[in-house]
């Protein structure tokens, strides 16, 4: 049966989009370490992609979309090129871009994702724009999303990506693996663009979003890049086995009804038992080498929670003791939420309630969802109907997936009702 033109179109860009979900950072990456511009590589594979969006519909969508792409882009970047060429190095540069790519890596396009990565890394880029920006050249992700994953506005963290992308062009910074002997300094920051990535991902429970499950899975697979090129780095192992272990229970994170189920009610038959042996073991690979971090830090305390959640086992305080150690390290507001629920579980509400108290004066929290909803649950089992309902208000209209409202909803209304 044939489409119709309304179906063949909309057919069209779902295979652009598709294409531009699964091979946005691979490309951005090839284009801009042959440019060294990773603004203009930008601008040239979005130009790319409208070019797409007006000839796939005519002449059907190519063998090699990811190819047609590559070559689209290229020559809008020499035709940017050549209209600001004012030296031998731009007409070096526009002859790179120019030549037939290369036949290694998948669909004859080489994957530079890693060396982009750590690119963003170098010591010339501001600490706190490293990751982030990571996730935008390499992942494709808006500056709204990214900021709130870092607890930025919007505007501020668009402001520190143009700014960032304008440094490695003026600091002529190398695109690349860099050498042993600085590859470790930089890996932290590319480890936190990862687990950043699975973040996003891991919002999405259902996989009904095929850009966050998609996020997922490329968070998943250059954390295998770096426990590959970094086999006894523990902190990568760490990473690796943290992911593993939360996608694991992907599948009992809903009901068959879509209703949000929270990590103490799901049903461990559900979970994924190959990844979460995986994770085991890398976790064991990683404790082996006797210097503990955050990431290895976070993977045993999801261990711990499952752990406790199929045996049955009061492990508490060593949940407890696990994110001590976690918060001495990071420091972060985020440790400090959820090391409050775990200590409401030793030592009571009223207790972890004194611990995010100590929160109060961070204004970052201000519309972070998790931290008005573990305020809401702790003011409840205190007694503090009235603070309760207000926390549980301002927690609902901050939370974006509609089943977790409706998850916050029941809560307030069973909470309020003892």
């Amino acid at each position: 049966m044939s489409l119709s033109a309304d179906e063949g179109s909309a057919a069209v860009r779902e295979a652009a989009a598709a294409v531009a979900r699964r091979s946005y950072g691979k490309l951005v990456a090839y284009l801009a370490m042959r440019t060294h511009d990773v603004s203009a590589a930008e601008d040239a594979l979005s130009e790319a992609f409208v070019a797409a969006l007006a000839d796939w519909p005519r002449h059907g969508t190519p063998a090699n979309p990811e190819a047609w792409l590559l070559t689209v882009a290229r020559r809008k970047a020499i035709d940017v090129g050549r209209g600001r060429q004012r030296a031998e190095a731009a007409t070096a540069q526009m002859r790179i871009l120019a030549d037939e790519v290369t036949s290694d890596g998948a669909g004859g396009i080489p994957d530079r994702r890693l060396g982009l990565m750590f690119a963003c890394a170098h010591p010339a880029i501001d600490v706190g724009i490293r990751a982030p920006l990571m996730l935008q050249v390499v992942l494709g992700l808006d500056a709204a999303s990214i900021a709130s994953a870092f607890l930025l506005s919007p505007a501020t963290m668009g402001q520190r990506l143009v700014r960032a992308k304008a440094k490695i062009r003026q600091a002529g910074i190398p695109f690349g693996i860099p050498e042993r002997d600085q590859l470790r300094d930089r890996l932290a920051t590319v480890l936190d663009a990862i687990y950043a990535t699975f973040a996003e991902g891991w919002t999405d429970a259902t996989g009904a979003d095929p850009t966050r499950c998609e996020l997922a899975d490329e968070a998943l697979y250059l954390g295998r890049l770096v426990t590959d090129l970094l086999p006894d780095e523990p902190e990568g192992l760490g990473l690796l086995a943290l992911m593993l272990h939360a996608e694991a229970r992907r599948a009992a994170r809903r009901t068959a009804d879509g209703e949000y189920v929270p990590l103490a009610d799901q049903d461990p038959r559900l979970w994924n038992t190959t990844m979460m042996d995986e994770a085991e073991r890398l976790l064991g690979r990683a404790v082996a080498h006797g210097c503990i971090g955050r990431y290895q830090l976070e993977g045993a305390l999801q261990s711990a929670h499952v752990f406790r959640c199929r045996t049955g086992h009061d492990n508490w305080l060593d949940v407890v003791q696990l994110y001590d150690a976690l918060l001495a390290i990071s420091g972060s507001p985020v440790v400090v939420i959820n090391r409050a629920l775990a200590i409401a579980e030793t030592s009571g509400a009223a207790a972890a309630l004194a611990v995010l108290d100590s929160l109060a004066g961070d204004t970052r929290l201000a519309e972070y969802q998790p931290y008005w909803a573990a305020r809401a649950d702790l003011l409840c089992r205190t007694g503090a109907d009235e603070a309760a309902r207000h926390a549980y208000d301002v927690a609902i209209g901050l939370e974006r997936d509609p089943a977790v409202r409706q998850f916050l909803q029941r809560r307030q209304e069973l909470g309020l009702r003892r």
